[in-house]
């Protein structure tokens, strides 16, 4: 392991430790069924999107109670929303009562959040406020019939993190996964204040949401296919520094291309987000999976508030035509990797060692979690909410489906 860590941090554009020698010899990729499986996909809502912090936007997206945003990441579906005391929060889009959703907007502003299924409804903080004929019943307890809760992170340069992990506090902390993401040098030249939301779009693709983060950790295909490319960065001198769970980005601008407001500062955050920033414009790019082999690719464009129409869409055009590129390659290796032939390729460590440094990532996490189902002979859901001590029918239902075998770790991958 310690071999095939050693030239993730080699390179002219980050602030890690630089090690003596980068490494010389290709390195296996993740194989096929990590890209394809049904059980994989499973596995990394568990061991990933259930228990990891994620990037998730800008908090002036969100700035008035009522505000909110919603989500669906690896079929986990949730809002982002301030309540009346201008705090952001996060819940799972889940009414207590029969699992309807709460919201089916996308985004917008609310006084309530209602379920049109039965009546439910709940404050702008989870709380919940009414629920038709519930109040006749004896011990019913508005307290415990809350929202699922999120934890909810806001960073120094004011971006929200969420965490799913059902516990009172995530298993591993911001901190410990992102050390200082928030304070890189090469922030210091922007102020974060000045960007504000021009559009936000989507694109859907039928490729897993991992090819997605290879292709944006590296330009090796960015000579052959992207044309565009070279007016934002320098393709032979391009580098990235994979280092405490993200990934910086080292453009390489020219003079001429810093003049230009080119001076793109990329950093890729585990597992599913990228954030690209300059003078004119910001993108926070995320990957949402929602099958094995289906995933959206999400965009947030922001503009620099005192910059004029015509740098902000010189760059920000540029960027949607590269990003719909990388689209159609996505679509075209997955169609090869689900054919059955391939299984793994071999990436280059100076050219692909951003690829490299996120699948170790995935291999560690998911290494982590499966030795702990192994051992605890089933399935760990981080994110799953814990019944009450009194829901004792619910217990005895549970102990049925432990003795069918649900949720039973099959030896389904040779490690």
């Amino acid at each position: 392991m310690s071999k095939l860590l050693s030239f993730f941090t080699y390179g002219s554009g980050g602030e890690a430790e630089q090690p003596p020698q980068p490494r010389k010899e290709a390195v296996r990729a993740l194989p096929t069924p990590w890209y394809t499986t049904e059980e994989m996909y499973q596995l990394e809502r568990r061991a990933i999107f259930s228990k990891r912090w994620m990037f998730i936007t800008q908090k002036s997206r969100l700035q008035q109670p009522g505000d909110f945003l919603r989500y669906t990441v690896a079929n986990f579906d949730f809002i982002l929303i301030v309540d009346r005391t201008n705090k952001i929060n996060a819940f799972h889009n889940v009414c207590r009562h029969r699992a309807y959703q709460v919201v089916e907007e996308e985004k917008g502003r609310k006084n309530i959040l209602s379920c049109r299924y039965h009546g439910w409804s709940y404050g702008l903080n989870g709380k919940l406020a009414k629920a038709p004929a519930y109040d006749l019943l004896d011990g019913f307890d508005k307290e415990k019939n809350s929202l699922f809760p999120i934890h909810t992170k806001i960073d120094k340069k004011g971006f929200v993190w969420i965490n799913m992990d059902a516990s009172a506090e995530p298993e591993e902390s911001w901190e410990k996964q992102f050390h200082a993401v928030d304070e890189q040098k090469r922030f210091e030249k922007f102020n974060f204040d000045d960007y504000v939301l021009d559009n936000s779009y989507s694109m859907e693709g039928e490729y897993n949401w991992k090819i997605l983060s290879d292709n944006f950790n590296e330009c090796y295909h960015c000579k052959t296919t992207h044309p565009d490319v070279p007016t934002f960065l320098t393709i032979d001198s391009h580098d990235c520094v994979g280092k405490d769970g993200h990934i910086q980005h080292d453009q390489a601008p020219t003079p001429e291309q810093v003049a230009r407001g080119f001076d793109v500062n990329s950093t890729y955050y585990f597992p599913n987000t990228s954030m690209s920033v300059s003078p004119h414009f910001m993108m926070i790019q995320k990957f949402l999976p929602n099958s094995p082999i289906g995933c959206s690719m999400h965009y947030e464009v922001y503009r620099n508030k005192h910059s004029s129409d015509a740098d902000f869409h010189e760059i920000a055009d540029t960027y949607a035509r590269v990003m719909s590129e990388d689209k159609a390659l996505c679509e075209k290796a997955q169609k090869n990797l689900n054919a059955g032939v391939f299984v793994a390729g071999e990436l280059h460590p100076r050219w692909e060692k951003g690829p490299l440094y996120f699948q170790q990532q995935v291999r560690d996490v998911i290494t982590e979690h499966f030795q702990r189902e192994k051992k605890a002979g089933g399935e760990i859901w981080p994110a799953r909410q814990k019944l009450p001590e009194e829901a004792g029918v619910s217990h005895e239902d549970l102990e049925i489906c432990k003795g069918l075998g649900c949720g039973v770790q099959k030896e389904i991958l040779a490690w």
